[in-house]
């Protein structure tokens, strides 16, 4: 993970320890697409203390090979339709406004299952410290729970 996390800039890459942990931890809200070339995608999150219908996506990287074919968005779903995720009605994530890639999967993400995608600031750019780093404002998607069908492929 870390290293699919190193071929894809602008992704921010994080300690070894850090994808061990969001593994080891919170397993029940991170995925990965594997095959015979390898690791093909992934995603990290978790569901925030006090917030059960949210789940908090950390990390979405995809492997060159893969971009452009909608394997985002699949493990996203894949994710919200696990067992023990029913409460799950929104999808947030932080994506800085130069990352359109990102962007534009969850702008997709939101209109497959017929809801908003909303942005708000949260992180402004000198929180991040010294450096150049762009402010990350949060990305709402949902509510969604009465528009997914369990099962169901969405577009």
């Amino acid at each position: 993970m870390h290293r699919l996390v190193c071929d894809c800039p602008p992704l921010d890459v994080n300690s070894l320890y850090v994808y061990l942990l969001l593994c080891e931890h919170f397993s029940q809200t991170c995925i990965v697409s594997e095959d015979d070339h390898g690791l093909n995608g992934m995603v990290t999150g978790y569901v925030p203390p006090g917030r059960p219908d949210v789940l908090f996506v950390w990390q979405v990287a995809v492997a060159a090979r893969m971009r452009g074919q909608g394997l985002g968005r699949c493990m996203l779903l894949e994710l919200c339709d696990r067992t023990g995720m029913e409460a799950i009605q929104y999808i947030e994530t932080t994506v800085s406004p130069g990352n359109r890639a990102s962007r534009s999967m969850f702008a997709g993400l939101a209109q497959s299952l017929n809801t908003e995608c909303a942005e708000h600031p949260l992180f402004d750019a000198p929180l991040f410290g010294p450096g150049e780093h762009d402010a990350e404002p949060l990305l709402r998607i949902g509510p969604f729970g009465a528009h997914r069908q369990r099962g169901v492929p969405v577009d």
